[in-house]
């Protein structure tokens, strides 16, 4: 597959179906890098899977999620994801998340993903 079908595979049938966790471990490397924009990166499959499954755990509540598009820069590798999430966390606080993630692929596999939000 290339790079965009494989990021609407791992969006529609896995981030999109409740299955973060197992797309995770089908789409990233072993080295991948992974940022929020204005933090330091994350590095590594394993501290990126520990930061997700946090990440997840301090969801109260969805109250909605959708992917508003997806492009693809095929000579630098790279595919972009527009999308939001309306969230409720353990604490009570309630965000609306709007986001651009941006990965660079590697023989099928995510090596850096930088997201950009506020």
């Amino acid at each position: 597959m290339s790079n965009i079908q494989n990021v609407k595979d791992l969006h529609q049938n896995y981030v999109n179906a409740g299955k973060l966790l197992e797309g995770f471990e089908k789409y990233y490397a072993e080295n991948v890098v992974m940022q929020e924009l204005g933090e330091e990166p994350r590095v590594g499959k394993d501290t990126n899977r520990t930061h997700e499954i946090n990440f997840m755990q301090s969801i109260k509540e969805v109250h909605g999620a959708d992917i508003l598009s997806f492009s693809e820069d095929v000579e630098n590798n790279k595919t972009m994801v527009e999308s939001w999430m309306d969230l409720t966390f353990a604490n009570g606080f309630r965000v609306k998340m709007q986001q651009v993630a941006v990965q660079t692929w590697d023989k099928g596999l995510i090596v850096n993903e930088i997201f950009y939000h506020k």
